[in-house]
């Protein structure tokens, strides 16, 4: 372990042990087959039309040694997310995954899917198979959410309370059906799904947060957000805070490890600059996980989630 190494360790573990923590959870981390990881890799390392700019990968580790630096992290459960581009490909990353989660403690099953002939069939073999998360990508899969084929997707993880992770906002470029419009059709259909907005939607952040206001069983989760590589180019508007505030049981702790282009420490200290207090942090960086994925942290305080009867009706 170098210096480098050994420094960011004490960064990370110095601050949820500051806030009392038994460590952390992170919803939004991503390890895939090698093959499909090293071409995403090679895609950030060209600076692809989707980033355009320098996005140099701050973990490109071998996967145990990945596996190896989220724990010394302290990080107690973490998620393989995985998508696919192109029909026929989500049932063979789904299988890599469930392999994956078995030989990986602390990794939760993660699966995906693809608007094509038999989803539907698929993604019930997975929930099946004992899938905790799921994770749908807009953009990469350049799908609408409200294609028919999909449609019993999204009814059988409302239905099964299993959460879906979903890149559906526009960073760093939109796309066809990005944006809090395509996603809220969703929504209007299945109002009981439980939709987690990867990197807190943005740049459309106060769309989204509009969405979680009418919607509670929406979670937000703050992949990328807030810090300064972040910052720069889609800032979060200092006036929505108080919202942030108002959502404290709907925020969740996510990363993009490895593919940051920055020390993984630094999306902590991004949430602390926020000032919104060490409650609101504990509860997205642990507490808040912990319900929403039982067995996976210490649940403290609070029951597993259930939003109240207004879920069925939304506003």
């Amino acid at each position: 372990m170098t210096d480098s190494s050994a420094e960011e360790i004490h960064r990370v573990t110095a601050f949820w042990r500051g806030l009392g923590l038994p460590g952390l959870i992170d919803v939004h981390t991503h390890f895939m087959p090698e093959r499909v990881l090293a071409k995403v890799w090679a895609y950030f390392d060209a600076v692809g039309p989707l980033t355009a700019r320098p996005w140099p990968i701050a973990y490109r580790l071998e996967e145990e040694d990945r596996v190896t630096r989220l724990r010394s992290f302290g990080v107690l459960t973490f998620t393989s997310m995985l998508y696919p581009h192109k029909p026929d490909m989500a049932t063979w990353l789904n299988g890599w995954a469930a392999d994956f989660a078995e030989r990986t403690p602390g990794c939760l099953h993660t699966a995906t899917f693809f608007p094509e002939p038999g989803v539907t069939r698929y993604v019930a073999e997975a929930i099946e198979a004992g899938a905790r998360v799921f994770k749908a990508h807009l953009q990469v899969g350049a799908y609408d959410p409200a294609d028919p084929l999909l449609d019993g997707v999204w009814g059988l993880l409302a239905e099964a309370g299993v959460p879906v992770v979903a890149h559906c906002g526009s960073g760093p470029a939109p796309g066809r059906h990005t944006g809090p419009g395509p996603i809220g059709a969703v929504l209007a259909r299945h109002p009981r799904l439980r939709l987690i907005v990867a990197h807190m939607g943005l740049p459309e952040y106060s769309g989204f947060l509009d969405l979680a206001a009418r919607y509670p069983y929406v979670h937000l989760d703050t992949t990328m957000a807030f810090t300064d590589f972040t910052e720069e180019a889609t800032p979060f508007p200092r006036s929505e805070l108080p919202r942030l505030l108002d959502l404290e049981d709907r925020i969740l702790f996510g990363s993009d490890f490895p593919n940051i282009p920055y020390p993984y420490a630094e999306a902590l200290e991004a949430l602390a600059r926020l000032g919104l207090g060490d409650g609101w942090l504990r509860a997205v960086c642990h507490d808040n996980a912990a319900r929403l994925f039982p067995a996976t942290g210490v649940v403290r305080g609070a029951p597993a989630f259930r939003p109240g009867s207004e879920a069925d009706s939304p506003a």
